[in-house]
């Protein structure tokens, strides 16, 4: 810190006992900027708060599934929920802070801008938008460098429109010394243009955490171009093919011939020899092709990427028995390749289409890449729930478990103490947190009689704020808190969004998309909610194929979707329009009463401008299908119908 002037001293004094924000000059005499240089823009936040006020979220375990596996106590995750929040909770999880080596993340290139109005509005608009989403990415990376092994690295999928930005941002948070490569990912494919020269790559950044880290280029070695090995004709004892040339100074290429091996005995020093390797040492261009419509492993899931282009990454950079982590799941393609190459692994993603899209591509892995070969059974995995959590679920769990979970729920550190010989569970921040033992044997209600008996007992000793965390179903009153002399008891309702009193920022749920552009869209939720199934009606009836019908057949099974209906737990009360808060319809043609095994999806979007009518060949359903109608907040209504339900 700069010396400061006696003048400089008694005005910080005066703004600060007049409770003044300070004048924007002092941040420099007052801190020392640990940078050089740095990426400046609105809304930017100091690293510390970052990770000291981001929201974890407990993790809910919704299924396992794959084969029973010895993993050494190692369970795989994909995690629904805002990944802010989920690394935020892997932040306080030992088991995987500072333990994974390597990262693969293809963030949302952009955010999607509906701003209307003049160049010069646009443009402003374009930089808010802008500098929003760099802070987005910007948290997110933070917190994955923590949970990054010291000998750990990242690589960072990114396109033009804001990979420049963003290498100054990596820069600022792994060191400029830590970054490795910038490397072009080129393909043939894709939209051509008159206007410019057309765009055929993407940008990967490559960071390590530090001056030490794996990087196995044997296993990445590129063939040799065409024509290479004719060049080289001859092979010793060993099979390695080789290129001989007589004198040094000859070129081995161009006087390329075999040598008598009399000549070679009395001139060993003249003689050349070039062998040839197993392959080239990798580039930093690599020419993979985009997933075409017609290819295997295609699973009709946008900004799928391709298996060849995670086996490179994940082959150079980590090794068996390694944790691979991806924050942007998508259609999981990081998680089935590191699932083939036998790396441990976890996945997390907002969205309820790629959390389905990926257990059915584990469900159908082939040993080899780009999905061929022999059909290979998973090692276990468990799917979790972050943020959107099953109320039922959490009521049948005993009581030790409901406990941590509720006091993970609202951020309390859990330690037991006593006061006036009253067991207190935890603190929120430094107020004391009562988890409400409400199902003993009975369920029984927290009334204000409760209130009044805890306060007596209590007296002045825990101060203006006492929290006690209690299911919603069993407080009796309606108040957030009642108040007994100078202490106010608050109650944290289960299930409850977010109390603002608690937290900065208000709630701000995971939305699911409503149409294919939509799936890409930057998500940044705040808080934790509880899954309230939506009201839906629907028409299952045979008719005749019309000339929109898709498949050959005479007839055709229709699902006329007529009421939809979210049912959003709020303080305030939202209505919506019926099938307003419709996200999409997602069916399992032959749903085998376990796992849901996604085959076909339809958006909102494209719903309505059919009339809200999902028509298929009814030949598809052989025994029962399963229909899952989800809202745009994650809620699911799930329907099980057979051949006979359609009249």
């Amino acid at each position: 810190m700069k010396k400061l002037s006696k003048q400089q001293i008694e005005q910080i004094n005066e703004l600060l006992q007049r409770g003044q924000a300070l004048p924007e000059e002092y941040k420099n005499l007052l801190f020392e900027s640990k940078k050089e240089y740095e990426l400046v823009y609105g809304g930017k936040e100091r690293e510390e708060d970052i990770i000291a006020e981001t929201m974890a979220v407990p993790l809910q375990p919704v299924k396992t599934l794959g084969k029973d596996d010895n993993n050494n106590g190692w369970v795989n995750k994909l995690i629904f929920g805002d990944n802010l929040q989920v690394l935020k909770t892997l932040y306080n999880d030992p088991e995987v802070k500072g333990k994974v080596k390597l990262i693969y993340i293809d963030p949302p290139f952009a955010t999607k801008q509906d701003f209307r109005g003049s160049k010069e509005q646009k443009a402003y608009q374009d930089k808010i938008i802008g500098a929003q989403f760099l802070e987005f990415l910007r948290k997110r990376l933070i917190l994955l460098r923590e949970l990054l092994a010291d000998d750990g690295t990242i690589y960072i999928h990114l396109d033009q429109k804001k990979g420049h930005y963003v290498k100054i941002l990596l820069d600022e948070i792994f060191g400029e010394g830590n970054f490795q490569n910038e490397i072009a990912w080129c393909y043939r494919e894709g939209i051509n243009s008159k206007l410019r020269w057309n765009r055929k790559h993407d940008q990967i950044f490559f960071y390590s955490k530090s001056d030490s880290f794996p990087f196995n280029y044997k296993n990445v070695l590129a063939p040799y171009a065409e024509g290479t090995l004719e060049k080289y004709k001859y092979k010793d004892e060993k099979g390695r093919y080789r290129l001989m040339g007589r004198g040094i100074v000859d070129s081995p290429i161009s006087s390329a011939r075999d040598i008598n091996p009399k000549w070679e005995k009395t001139h060993p020093e003249l003689v050349f020899r070039h062998y040839l390797g197993e392959g080239t040492f990798p580039v930093d261009y690599w020419n993979i092709d985009i997933i075409n419509q017609a290819a295997i492993e295609r699973i009709d899931y946008p900004t799928q990427k391709p298996e060849a282009l995670l086996e490179r990454i994940i082959k150079a950079s980590s090794n068996e028995g390694d944790i691979i982590l991806d924050a942007f799941v998508g259609s999981g393609t990081t998680l089935a390749v590191a699932e083939k190459l036998k790396r441990r692994w976890v996945g997390i993603d907002s969205g309820k289409l790629a959390i389905y899209t990926t257990q059915k591509r584990m469900f159908n892995l082939k040993a080899e890449i780009g999905n061929k070969g022999k059909a290979i059974t998973p090692r276990p995995f468990v799917i979790y729930n972050a943020g959107l959590y099953d109320y039922k679920l959490i009521k049948e769990l005993p009581w030790n478990e409901y406990r941590d979970f509720a006091l993970k729920l609202f951020q309390c550190r859990d330690e037991e103490h006593k006061v006036s010989g009253v067991k207190i569970n935890g603190y929120l921040g430094e107020d004391h947190v009562l988890v409400f033992q409400w199902h003993d044997g009975e369920e029984i209600v927290l009334d204000r009689g409760f209130i009044d008996d805890l306060h007596k007992t209590l007296g002045k000793k825990v101060g203006q704020k006492f929290f006690i965390i209690a299911p919603a179903s069993t407080v009796v009153f309606l108040e957030d808190y009642i108040e007994k002399d100078s202490t106010k008891y608050y109650l944290l309702r289960i299930p409850y969004s977010i109390i603002e009193e608690i937290h900065e920022h208000g709630f701000e749920a995971i939305k699911q998309p409503v149409s294919e552009a939509d799936v890409n869209d930057v998500v940044d939720a705040v808080g934790f909610d509880f899954i309230q199934t939506p009201d839906v009606e629907c028409e299952y009836k045979i008719r005749k194929a019309d000339k929109k019908t898709l498949f050959d057949g005479d007839k055709e099974a229709v699902i006329k979707i007529k009421k939809f209906k979210s049912n959003v737990l709020s303080r305030k009360p939202v209505e919506f329009k019926n099938l307003e808060t419709l996200s999409m319809v997602m069916v399992d043609y032959n749903f085998n009463g376990e796992v849901f095994d996604i085959d076909q999806y339809w958006f909102a979007e494209s719903l309505e401008k059919d009339g809200f009518e999902i028509r298929f060949d009814p030949k598809k359903v052989e025994k029962q299908m399963m229909i899952i109608y989800m809202d745009i907040f994650g809620n699911e209504k799930r329907e099980i119908k057979t051949p006979k339900d359609f009249k």
